[in-house]
């Protein structure tokens, strides 16, 4: 007579069966609290016992959650094939979003990487002539940034492009309690540079058409207040003036204040 052994029932622990689907303990207490994962069967002294299919049902939870799809999805998934594909061509749109987002960030990575800490705070394109820039020229195309076109913006990178003049020099270095005589002489010497950003950009006399988020009157708000914190009196002074001169016009207040 033939002796009969009968093999034993595979069962794993909690942590067993966390530990072959390289998952953790809370995962799997959480799955269980959604109910992606069924509880198991328990020993007399109240121990889980788990089996085969909740491995392989824990492997399948895992793997869908690695590619991606939402624990909330994963039991329609499971029960239509129509469904899988759907889901996973959404997750495939976002990750196709996510890719051209991380290699947009690299390519804004290489930049900064080549032309240096200034040009850490700018937009990308901006990155070659960071050093060209005063610290208010970067904090201006930041803001301007926000609230300009990308024509507009454009347009600024070639005005900062062009080699710092010594006039451009002597107004970054403007001091604020700068004598009568000086701002004028510099808004005179500003006034043709500006004449020909005019002349080049004409929307510059009337910015509220590259408002960027179609609020003309959030960028204005915003241009001004930036462009008063950013420069001290003397050098909206200057700005002023040369604004005058460029355009042919005059301002009573100016002849006032000189006259006295």
């Amino acid at each position: 007579m033939s002796e009969h052994t009968e093999e034993p029932e595979v069962a794993w622990s909690t942590r067993q069966l966390a530990e072959l689907a390289g998952t953790t303990l809370k995962a799997v207490r959480h799955y269980h609290e959604i109910g992606l994962l069924d509880e198991p069967a328990r020993t007399s002294n109240g121990y889980k016992q788990y089996e085969v299919p909740h491995l392989l049902r824990l492997l399948q939870i895992r793997r869908l959650a690695d590619l991606g799809v939402p624990l909330s999805q994963i039991p329609a998934m499971s029960s239509a094939d129509a469904n899988q594909k759907d889901a996973l061509q959404v997750i495939d749109a976002e990750l196709a979003v996510t890719i051209e987002r991380l290699q947009r960030i690299r390519l804004e990575i290489a930049a900064l990487r080549q032309h240096g800490t200034p040009a850490a705070e700018l937009p990308v394109e901006f990155g070659a002539i960071a050093n060209n820039m005063t610290e208010t020229d970067r904090s201006l195309i930041m803001i301007y940034s926000r609230v300009f076109t990308d024509d507009a913006m454009r347009a600024f990178r070639e005005i900062f492009q062009v080699e710092r003049s010594e006039v451009d020099e002597e107004f970054a270095q403007l001091p604020p309690d700068a004598d009568l005589v000086t701002k004028r002489r510099l808004a005179e010497r500003l006034a043709p540079e500006v004449r020909e950003l005019y002349a080049k950009y004409p929307w510059l006399h009337d910015p509220d058409l590259q408002a960027s988020q179609g609020n003309p009157a959030l960028l204005q708000t915003t241009v001004n207040r930036a462009i008063v914190e950013l420069y001290n009196l003397a050098q909206l002074e200057v700005i002023y003036r040369a604004h005058l001169l460029a355009t042919g016009q005059t301002d009573e207040r100016l002849d006032v204040r000189e006259q006295s």
